[in-house]
């Protein structure tokens, strides 16, 4: 993996060493999720697809093998109180001290823009206090458009920025001006570090425009 995507990674060490740490970047085609845990010191755990983990044959076996092994924990978010599921999953993995891995945009981006960020982030950082650490990832829509397909081999950058901590907003988790002012705060961070262009409206309904 490490030979077929040539990664350049910027910030690492933004990451701390030990701890509850948010990892919230942009979201551009599948293999974000796989190049993400290759570049971090620690194990980073995320939500993914409980697809991801139910394939059959020998492509099936392999992604289930890849993706419990870097961090991944299945979830079905189709389902009624799939987001709830997600979100409490996330916040027990901060509470045990560990890395949790997120998409504000909620799914990948369907034209390599930066989309408005869902305020589970926010929610994640009042309920645990734990850092945002926010990253771009940079070029892998061009190994795989679409997202779809076996991606191709070439270089890509992750880049991390500085972590950002929200403790002023303490006890202010069901405040919703403050969860969007949070997640807007994340998102800018973001769109900084990857260049993109920003559309102020989620990517869900740009994709069923």
């Amino acid at each position: 993996m490490r030979t077929m995507f040539r990664t350049r990674v910027e910030g690492v060490d933004n990451i701390p060493g030990s701890g509850p740490v948010i990892l919230a970047g942009n979201h551009l085609t599948f293999i974000d999720s796989m190049i993400l845990p290759l570049v971090c010191d620690r194990t980073v755990h995320f939500i993914g697809k409980d697809e991801y983990v139910t394939g059959k044959g020998i492509k099936g076996r392999l992604m289930a093998w890849f993706f419990t092994g870097s961090g991944m924990i299945p979830v079905d978010r189709d389902g009624a109180n799939g987001g709830v599921a997600a979100l409490m999953t996330g916040r027990r993995i901060l509470e045990e001290g560990k890395i949790f891995g997120i998409y504000p945009e909620g799914t990948r981006s369907p034209d390599g823009r930066l989309y408005r960020g869902r305020t589970g982030i926010a929610r994640l950082t009042l309920m645990t206090g734990a850092p945002v650490v926010p990253f771009a990832m940079i070029g892998t829509d061009k190994l795989q458009p679409g997202g779809a397909g076996m991606p191709r081999p070439g270089r890509v950058t992750v880049r991390f920025g500085e972590p950002m901590e929200f403790s002023r907003y303490e006890g202010m988790d069901r405040d919703r001006y403050v969860l969007r002012a949070v997640t807007d705060s994340v998102m800018a961070e973001v769109m900084r570090l990857s260049g993109q262009e920003y559309v102020d409206m989620y990517a869900t309904k740009a994709k069923a425009a």
